[in-house]
């Protein structure tokens, strides 16, 4: 496997988010990650999605940060700090998800409780149900875990048919057009900084067509044995939807009728925020994960 890694130079300076660089390998890929807060505070780990990095958080961890937590954030491969193999076959479903159980067992810790959005989801809850030791509770925001038993909507197919064809695919677009705020012009820059060009962005092309939007998609299976263990889960699990996102509208509803854990909690809707709800109400979001572990103690 061909494996490129993004000059540590790109990564000086950005905006909100001057937290150190901790690494672990896993296959003989390099996986980024930072750890902040107290070594004995209840960790929280914070999952990005397509075609972010670990600055999606940057509004959220100093609030969960002030909470006296622990916060981990971990960049998928082929994004972020982390290397980024060069071959869009080399990235598959079921290789993610490995790569991400491998990182969090050399990682090490207690219980977390898992946030998780867009394929942060769709990898975190996979492996939650393969090891739910891993995870103490989990709180889902803007994710899913398709089978294609079910149409997706149409607004995900815009996006995935746009991912392949247009010839200038940058993070910052996606985000900003993803975004309900407008997104500052040094933001918008930290978000591209780990793609110097097209050579390192085979993982956000590829990860678009990953998603089983089929019934007989290689990954649909593995989502419906996902599910059917979800549907055991009784760990505190928290929906915390935009109320703007055209993409996972609906799947907090699957998750709350299907899940053990989402009863008896209130499961906010976050008003006026898009796909990225980060950047349009991160300290909310925070908050509500604050309070979440706050009244839900182990």
């Amino acid at each position: 496997m061909e494996l490129l890694r993004t000059p540590d130079e790109r990564f000086i300076k950005l905006p909100d988010f001057s937290y150190a660089p901790r690494y672990v390998e896993v296959d003989g890929v390099r996986m980024h990650y930072i750890d902040e807060g107290p070594a004995e505070a209840p960790p929280v780990l914070l999952m990005h999605g397509e075609p972010t990095w670990s600055y999606l958080w940057h509004k959220v961890i100093p609030v969960l940060l002030q909470h006296g937590l622990r916060v981990l954030a971990l960049d998928l491969v082929g994004f972020g700090r982390s290397d980024k193999p060069t071959h869009r076959d080399d990235h598959t479903y079921a290789r993610h998800v490995a790569w991400v159980h491998g990182a969090l067992r050399a990682i090490g810790s207690p219980p977390m409780t898992l946030v998780c959005h867009d394929w942060g989801g769709l990898i975190g809850l996979r492996v939650a149900t393969q090891d739910p030791s891993l995870f103490a509770r989990v709180v889902a925001t803007n994710t899913g875990l398709p089978t294609g038993d079910t149409e997706l909507p149409d607004a995900f197919f815009l996006w995935q048919r746009a991912s392949q064809s247009v010839p200038d695919f940058r993070a910052s677009l996606v985000v900003q057009a993803a975004t309900l705020d407008e997104v500052a012009d040094e933001t918008l820059a930290a978000y591209d900084a780990p793609f110097p060009d097209d050579t390192y962005k085979a993982a956000p092309r590829q990860m678009p067509t990953l998603v089983p939007a089929r019934s007989d998609d290689p990954a649909a299976s593995a989502n419906r044995a996902a599910l059917e263990r979800l549907g055991q889960w009784r760990q505190p699990f928290l929906c915390a939807f935009s109320d703007s996102d055209p993409v996972t509208r609906g799947a907090d509803e699957l998750f709350k009728q299907l899940i053990p854990g989402c009863a008896g909690l209130e499961h906010p809707v976050i008003r006026g925020a898009g796909h990225f709800v980060q950047e349009d109400r991160g300290e909310e979001l925070a908050q509500i994960v604050a309070d979440f572990i706050a009244s839900t103690p182990l």
